[in-house]
């Protein structure tokens, strides 16, 4: 028997000569019937067969137990052996966000943070605070900032699961699962809050005003455009997920305002699909055709009554709602060509928005989370963008998608009436642009 065995039966029979000193568990070599089995069991007391069972139990266990491995931990196994991680623990993180933050200048303190987590504190601490119910709900055993400043390390950064579990000392699927926890959160309970139509009055008269400064054409109200997000498929997706750079990617659709954020996002098709047919696919869509937005704001043009308008480039269809250039090349004439550049002027602001989108969230230049996962992750960055927009965040620097090359995109039958009132007012648009910047 080993010594801890021997210590707990010691403990045992000075435990029990306190509780029953009358009837002694292990007699004097002089008094033999007392020390047999059958005395034991015969006592009229039950404290010596309670103590002969357990120190039975004990010896059991004591023969059951293996001897201590002399293997040497693994170096990728827990918190304790591995200095980097003692950085990213919980007591690390308190330290940092209550007490090191606190002695730091503001402007220092969020340069810090920016770094870690790719927002600023004071934004950072908005997202926690109105995430915070919803991540205690779910019974997550971790502090709720502390997740959520681990989910922005990654899309700040990019990082892998697998990446952050050695940091943090947590297994990848954790980090997965909190990952599309906090992503879930923000692209659920704070898109409504955060990403919206500009259908107020007050809104759409500083965004139409702010787009006619820049483009000198009235009444446009945001720019549409898509980015392929470059995702992991599996061979059994097929091609269709590949896009047009060759790699393997879900779509992404974002209306953008002059500020460069974002008042509608669409994730819904694979890489594979054009502009023109995501559009289709969108809720936007199917509410601007319905008249379902309602834009109170009509100007006359030339005896044309001009409600709010977005423009994209050649890759969508020209319809009453959104204005597309006449040409690709610049083969229309000067009064058209003169249009086109303004139109374009005012595109740029959702193109130069996407570029800002990914040089501030990483982990769009190359998503890696699971496919299934990836429109919530795509649309919790857009969120969290404008966050960024509206507290006029420091921009980064930012992530150009190549040029993107095409033909003006077929009009459906649907489509028609759209077109034809919207051929009308493009040209129309086109006319008092060219009159008013030629007679300066």
């Amino acid at each position: 028997m080993d010594e801890s065995f021997m210590l707990m039966l010691s403990n045992l029979l000075h435990l029990h000569n306190a509780l029953d000193p009358s009837t002694p568990l292990l007699s004097s070599p002089s008094s033999s019937s007392a020390s047999s089995p059958s005395s034991l069991l015969s006592s009229s007391s039950p404290t010596p067969l309670l103590f002969f069972t357990l120190a039975s139990l004990l010896s059991y266990l004591a023969s059951q137990k293996k001897p201590a491995s002399t293997k040497p931990p693994s170096s990728t196994s827990t918190t304790a052996t591995n200095p980097e991680s003692s950085s990213f623990s919980v007591s690390a993180f308190r330290a940092l966000s209550t007490e090191h933050i606190w002695s730091l200048e503001a402007p220092l303190r969020d340069a810090q943070w920016r770094t870690l987590y790719g927002l600023s504190y004071p934004v950072f601490t908005t997202v926690v605070e109105k995430l915070k119910p919803h991540i205690t709900a779910s019974n997550l055993s971790l502090p709720s900032d502390y997740a959520v400043s681990m989910v922005l390390s990654r899309l700040a950064h990019g990082f892998s699961a697998k990446t952050l579990a050695s940091r943090y000392s947590l297994e990848p699927y954790l980090i997965s699962k909190i990952t599309n926890m906090v992503t879930r959160l923000l692209a659920t309970k704070l898109y409504p809050e955060f990403i919206k139509i500009p259908v107020s009055r007050r809104r759409l008269i500083e965004t139409t005003q702010a787009f006619e400064e820049l483009t000198s054409l009235p009444n446009m109200c945001g720019a549409i455009d898509g980015s392929p997000i470059k995702v992991k498929c599996g061979d059994n997706e097929g091609n269709v997920y590949k896009c047009r750079y060759g790699y393997s990617s879900v779509l992404l659709q974002v209306v953008a305002d002059h500020k460069k954020m974002f008042w509608d996002v669409c994730v819904k098709a694979p890489g594979g699909s054009d502009d023109a047919s995501h559009l289709r696919e969108s809720l936007l869509y199917n509410r601007l055709v319905s008249g379902d937005v309602v834009w109170d704001k009509v100007i006359d043009v030339r005896g044309h009554h001009v409600r709010p308008y977005i423009v994209g480039d050649w890759c969508y269809p020209l319809l009453s709602f959104l204005m597309t250039p006449f040409s690709p090349n610049g083969s229309g004439t000067p009064a058209q060509n003169l249009f086109d550049g303004m139109l374009m002027k005012g595109r740029s602001v959702v193109v130069d928005a996407i570029a800002l989108l990914k040089g501030r969230w990483k982990i769009l230049q190359d998503l890696n989370v699971g496919l299934h996962h990836a429109p919530q992750t795509i649309v919790a960055c857009c969120v969290l963008h404008n966050l960024c927009q509206i507290a006029r965040e420091p921009e980064p620097e930012t992530w150009k998608d190549p040029d993107e090359g095409g033909v003006p995109v077929r009009v459906l039958e649907n489509e028609k009436s759209f077109h034809y009132f919207g051929d009308s007012l493009r040209q129309a648009l086109t006319e008092d642009l060219h009159q008013r910047l030629s007679s300066r």
